[in-house]
């Protein structure tokens, strides 16, 4: 999948750091809602990832035209990212481990874990895909997973990235789990992990968007989504077709002023908000 990296570049005037790290979310929250997909925060301000065929400078300027912090200009400059592991120093250095509510541990493969030993353990070798439990995001979800999964739960993961929330499920006792993404290493990446958690055998990883689902046998009893907003609010209409019975969907990727926005078009499909949590301003919601 081809990727444009937009470094943005904040020009202030006597502005703090806080106000600088408020303008870097805000940038952040508004760019996601054009369709950019991750971001790392730089010195001056941020630089931001999207697909080739998701970008649209129109709306990117619109909605950088209605950030609200005075006192902090932003200019910006678009270019092909190049066709590499852009993420290869971060996956060198890797990251420590992750406990989650003392059940779950996710680590890589140059941090093995130390002490007595977790019920669910996870190892993530991250190639260019999102998903390491790291994030807000990821660790909400997973601890979602690791209330809701059942022994021979059917759980599907959109936007699967490395793979870590299709490998929980697995590891919780899921007898089917289907993955699948849109990007090609992050597809790739999944598999692999899977392989090295030693559960590929009932981990399915599918390459493209939500339409793969119209290709999948039977429904899933619980549903992840941890990507985009404008992603999700499109695909709802298609995951909840894939949703059995009293399917339990958690949803995240998102800030918390776009809670509302999901909710409402989840209310549309028939869709009741049974959880929410936040972290750091991140969102997740839970829906029956």
């Amino acid at each position: 999948m081809k990727y444009y990296i937009s470094q943005f570049i904040f020009s202030a005037k006597d502005a703090d750091a806080a106000t600088l790290q408020t303008g870097r979310d805000l940038l952040m929250a508004l760019a996601g809602d054009a369709g950019f997909e991750s971001f790392e925060e730089t010195p001056e301000g941020v630089n931001g990832y999207i697909r080739q065929d998701l970008y649209d400078k129109a709306a990117l300027d619109a909605a950088l035209a209605a950030f609200p912090l005075p006192g902090i200009d932003i200019i910006y400059k678009v270019e092909a990212a190049p066709d590499e592991d852009w993420n290869a120093a971060w996956e060198e250095a890797g990251f420590e481990p992750i406990v989650i509510q003392d059940q779950c541990i996710i680590h890589d493969t140059k941090h093995q874990p130390e002490g007595t030993p977790y019920p669910i353990d996870i190892t993530i070798d991250a190639r260019q895909a999102f998903g390491t439990g790291t994030h807000e995001t990821t660790r909400m979800v997973v601890a979602q997973l690791l209330r809701h999964v059942g022994k021979d739960a059917h759980m599907l993961d959109c936007g699967c990235g490395t793979g870590v929330l299709a490998i929980v499920a697995a590891k919780k006792g899921a007898k089917r789990v289907v993955a699948y993404d849109i990007d090609e290493w992050s597809v790739e990446n999944t598999r692999h992990n899977a392989a090295i958690n030693h559960v590929d055998d009932n981990v399915e990883v599918l390459h493209g968007d939500v339409h793969v689902l119209s290709h999948v046998n039977g429904l899933f009893d619980v549903v992840a989504a941890n990507i985009n907003r404008n992603v999700i609010v499109a695909d709802l209409p298609s995951i909840k077709e894939a949703m059995a019975h009293d399917a339990t969907l958690i949803l995240s990727g998102f800030f918390v002023e776009d809670g509302f926005t999901v909710s409402e078009k989840a209310g549309e499909l028939g869709l009741s908000l049974v959880d929410a949590i936040s972290e750091n301003n991140w969102c997740c919601l839970v829906f029956k």
